[in-house]
C-alpha cells in the first residue's frame, strides 16, 4: 500500500510509513483510539470512494448507485441487529455531525438543552460555549458530585424541573462509570424532554451487553463507529421509528451532502465483525484489562477519579501539586506511551494544561495484550511520571519497544 503511494507521492508515503512505525512500536492508550481490521482498512481504501450518492438507498440524486445502495443497506441492517434499534442513519461523517443532526431534528435556536460539563467528563458537542452546540442553543450543564465524582442524578432532576429543557443529552468522553440511562430518561420524560444518549465511547460495551443499553429508553442514540466498536472513523444515529423521517432529513440535506460511501462500506464490515462471538470476547478482555491497569496504578499510589472504572477508560488525577496533564502526556510520549491530557472534575487548571491524563485499553487489547501486560504498562507509566530523568524515559521506551515487538500490528500488510 505505502509502496504504491511512494511511486506518486514520496512525501506522503514517508509520513504513512512513519505513522505506521509509531503505531507499531508504541503503546496506544488513548481511550478513543483503536486499530481496525485489515478488512475494514481494505473497504476504506476501495473504489466506493469514487461514488457520489446524495440521498438514501433507492432515493438517490445521482445515477449508478445500485452497488453503494447494497453497502449502505447492509450497514443499516447490521447496525439495527447489533443495537436492537428501530431506525438507524449511518451517513454522519463524525460523532459531532451525528449529534448536530439530532439537535437539528428536535430543537430550534435558543431552545434549552442539558449536557454534561466537558470538565466533568462530557463532550465538546454537548453544549460547550465554543462549540456550535453552545453557540446555537441555551445550554444548562450538569456534572458529577464532588464526593463521589459520579453523575449527580438528584441535581439533574432538580435542574430539569427548574429549567424544563427540550432535550437532555447524556453520555461522556471521560467518565469511567456506568451511566444510568433509564434514570436519566425518567427525569427527562417527567418534564416532557427528549433524551439523546451519546455512546461514542461505550458503543462496543452496549452492543455486547456489558453496559446497559440506552436504546429502549432514549429517543435518540448517537455514536462514533471507531473507538470500542473498532470500525472506521465516522458517526451514526439511532432513533425511535417516529423520528426516522425527521432524523434522515436532518442528516441530509440538513447537515451533510454526499455520504462517504467507502467509509459506510467499512462501517458495514465492522458491524459484521461486531456481531460475531469473538467481538464479545474482545470487549470482555478490554474491560478486564482496564480493571487490572486501573488497580495496578492504584497499588502504585496513584489516585483514580471516582476510585476506579466500570468501562474501558480511567482518569489518573495528578493532583494540584503534581505535574500537569500536559507535562505527563509529553513525558509519556517520549517514552513511547501515547495518552491524552484531560481535566478532572473541579479542575483548577485550564483544559489545555489539565490535572489528569485519560487512559484506555481498547487498542492494546486489540493487539492481544492481557492482564500481565497491563501490570507491566502500569509500572512503566509509574516510572515515567515519577522521574524527571530523560535516561529513565529512554529506558522505558526500550522496554515499550520490546513489548510491542511481541504484539505486532498488521504483519506484512
Amino acid at each position: 500500500m505505502e509502496e504504491t503511494v511512494r511511486q506518486t507521492d514520496p512525501e506522503i508515503a514517508e509520513a504513512l510509513q512513519k505513522e505506521r512505525g509509531r503505531q507499531n512500536h508504541g503503546l496506544e492508550l488513548i481511550a478513543s483510539e483503536n486499530f481496525v481490521s485489515p478488512a475494514v482498512l481494505a473497504a476504506m481504501g476501495s473504489v466506493m470512494t469514487n461514488k457520489y450518492a446524495e440521498g438514501y438507498p433507492a432515493k438517490r440524486y445521482y445515477g449508478g448507485c445500485e452497488f453503494v445502495d447494497v453497502a449502505e443497506e447492509l450497514a443499516r441492517e447490521r447496525a439495527k441487529k447489533l443495537f436492537g434499534c428501530d431506525h438507524v442513519n449511518v451517513q454522519p461523517h463524525s460523532g459531532a455531525q451525528a449529534n448536530m443532526a439530532v439537535y437539528l431534528a428536535v430543537l430550534q435556536p435558543q431552545d434549552v438543552f442539558f449536557g454534561m460539563d466537558l470538565t466533568h467528563g462530557g463532550h465538546l458537542t454537548h453544549g460547550h460555549p465554543l462549540n456550535f452546540s453552545g453557540k446555537t442553543f441555551t445550554v444548562v450543564p450538569y456534572g458529577v458530585r464532588r464526593d463521589t465524582e459520579t453523575i449527580d442524578y438528584d441535581l439533574l432532576r432538580d435542574l430539569a424541573r427548574k429549567h424544563r429543557p427540550r432535550l437532555i443529552v447524556c453520555g461522556a468522553s471521560a467518565y469511567p462509570r456506568i451511566i444510568d440511562f433509564a434514570l436519566i430518561a425518567d427525569i427527562a420524560h417527567e418534564v416532557g424532554a427528549y433524551v439523546m444518549a451519546d455512546i461514542a465511547h461505550i458503543a462496543g460495551m452496549v452492543a455486547t451487553g456489558f453496559h446497559p443499553s440506552p436504546v429502549p429508553h432514549c429517543e435518540f442514540v448517537t455514536t462514533t463507529t471507531h473507538k470500542t466498536l473498532r470500525g472506521p472513523r465516522g458517526g451514526m444515529v439511532m432513533c425511535k421509528a417516529e423520528f426516522a423521517e425527521a432524523l434522515d432529513k436532518a442528516v441530509f440535506p440538513g447537515v451533510q451532502g454526499g455520504p462517504l460511501m467507502h467509509v459506510i462500506a467499512a462501517k458495514a464490515v465492522a458491524f459484521a465483525e461486531a456481531l460475531k462471538p469473538e467481538f464479545k470476547a474482545y470487549i470482555a478482555r478490554v474491560l478486564e484489562n482496564a480493571k487490572v491497569l486501573c488497580q495496578e496504578l492504584q497499588n502504585l499510589g496513584w489516585r483514580m477519579v471516582s476510585g476506579g472504572t466500570d468501562n474501558h477508560l480511567m482518569l489518573l488525577d495528578l493532583g494540584p501539586d503534581g505535574i500537569s496533564g500536559k507535562k505527563a502526556e509529553e513525558r509519556l510520549q517520549r517514552a513511547g506511551i501515547t495518552v491524552n491530557k484531560n481535566t478532572v472534575p473541579f479542575d483548577t487548571r485550564k483544559p489545555y494544561i489539565a490535572s489528569g491524563i485519560r487512559l484506555g485499553t481498547p487498542a492494546v487489547t486489540t493487539r492481544g495484550m492481557g492482564p500481565e501486560e497491563m501490570k507491566l504498562i502500569a509500572r512503566l507509566i509509574d516510572r515515567v511520571l515519577r522521574s524527571e530523568d530523560e535516561a529513565v524515559w529512554a529506558a522505558v521506551r526500550s522496554e515499550v519497544e520490546a513489548l510491542t515487538r511481541a504484539f505486532p500490528l498488521y504483519g506484512k500488510l
